[in-house]
């Protein structure tokens, strides 16, 4: 784990980490997923069973989770888990309802009438993760705001181990939020079946969900062909700390991000000497005995940073150009500084705020811009899975009164049809 204290270097570091996994350079996996696309889009399910077969160790036959299993799935949960998957819902749920886009209309005086219009996407395909970690908690913060936003039919693809098992957690949340089409495929080939559409799967509007670099180059290739949320890269956290910070839970909260994936990054930027040598002793320490211990190495040796910095104005100043997909706050007046921060994808404020509580149940979705994008975008929301449309209305007379400023840019723009197409209207 890297440990700086030149503010020059600190920079440096953040943008080696920020681009840390780049889909433009890497000729090989794109080649790879476009041929895996073109061949999902012509030969459909056998196609996404082959890749299946060849990349997870299994062939998927059959590839749809059955209801019933879903159902099974929920019953033998444990009660304590199922309570807090409930609770979890509640809340995420509540939130997302206050995300809903309000329609518009604006009366002109002239009788002219316009409307800014907010439907729903008919199909949304969510991409649930597997391989090192099942997360139940991301069948919850994909399928409730598409839900809420109002979307008629979500279809869930989520890879399976070699034996074609799900983790029961993962098919007990997709039954609790009332998801009934459910398939054991993952990768690329899941994307392209989203995308394209197969005689199993028929074609999605929006597909939305984190994913290795296999899933977002793929999401990357089809975009245009179908909506997409983000391009979600690996993880990250940024906590931003002072002396009155306490190192052990710094180290957790570091080590939390770690965990995920050997590409997460794990970063703190602390105006504390004393405290950024006792973080760095504590996160090892905490290692021995992690049960992914060689997961998070990996994380903190190539993208871990600690850097000691000369104020709290240096940290909020490095924190901006990063744009960290989740930033902790642990200072002494953590709001105060939470107001400066422009650019984060979730911010979390005091020592009571671990961004495990953003990840779970605290409400706000967890599906987060990672590398930078935040400086751009947000999270996953229930509009993800709406588009608005435009409804424009002009009466005779207020086209009367406009004609000629309409005209007049039309053929300031060179565009003589547009003029001609107003003056017609007015032709006897």
């Amino acid at each position: 784990m890297k440990f700086l204290r030149s503010k020059i270097e600190v920079i440096e570091e953040l943008k080696r980490i920020s681009e840390r996994i780049s889909l433009d350079v890497n000729d090989e996996i794109n080649s790879l997923v476009q041929g895996i696309l073109a061949d999902v889009k012509v030969h459909g399910d056998e196609a996404v069973k082959k890749y299946t077969e060849k990349f997870d160790g299994f062939l998927p036959n059959p590839m749809r989770i059955s209801e019933k299993e879903l159902e099974e799935a929920w019953q033998n949960i444990d009660p304590n888990l199922q309570e807090a998957l409930r609770h979890a819902k509640e809340r995420i749920e509540t939130f997302h309802k206050r995300q809903i886009p309000k329609s518009f209309d604006i009366q002109g005086i002239d009788g002219d009438f316009m409307q800014r219009r907010w439907r729903p996407v008919g199909r949304a395909g969510l991409y649930i993760p597997g391989g090192r970690a099942a997360y139940p908690s991301t069948v919850l913060m994909n399928v409730i705001p598409a839900k809420v936003a109002g979307v008629r039919d979500i279809v869930i693809t989520s890879p399976a181990n070699k034996k074609g098992d799900i983790n029961q957690t993962v098919l007990a949340s997709a039954h609790l939020t009332g998801v009934k089409h459910l398939y054991r495929i993952g990768g690329a080939q899941a994307i392209a079946a989203l995308a394209f559409g197969t005689k199993e799967i028929k074609k999605v509007d929006v597909i939305s969900g984190p994913g290795n670099i296999f899933v977002t180059t793929a999401k990357k290739l089809i975009y245009g062909s179908t909506g997409i949320d983000s391009l979600a890269g690996p993880s990250e956290i940024l906590i931003i700390s002072d002396s009155t910070a306490k190192p052990t839970q710094i180290a957790s909260d570091l080590l939390a991000q770690a965990e995920h994936d050997p590409f997460a990054s794990a970063i703190l930027l602390t105006t504390s000497e004393k405290q950024a040598k006792e973080v760095h002793n504590l996160v090892y320490e905490k290692l021995d005995a992690h049960p992914r211990k060689e997961i998070c190495l990996n994380s903190i040796k190539n993208w871990g940073l600690i850097a000691v910095c000369e104020d709290l104005e240096t940290c909020i100043d490095l924190t901006n150009q990063f744009a960290p997909e989740h930033l902790e706050i642990i200072t002494s007046n953590p709001r105060k500084i939470s107001n400066k921060i422009d650019n984060a994808g979730a911010i979390f404020i005091g020592k009571w705020t671990p961004e495990a509580v953003g990840d779970y149940l605290a409400g706000p979705n967890h599906t987060l811009p990672t590398s930078g994008n935040a400086r751009f975008s947000g999270a996953l929301g229930v509009e993800t899975f709406m588009k608005n449309t435009s409804v424009i209305e002009f009466t005779k007379e207020s086209l009367q009164n406009n004609k000629l400023d309409i005209i007049n840019l039309a053929k300031s723009e060179g565009l003589h049809s547009h003029a001609e197409s107003v003056k017609e209207r007015f032709i006897d």
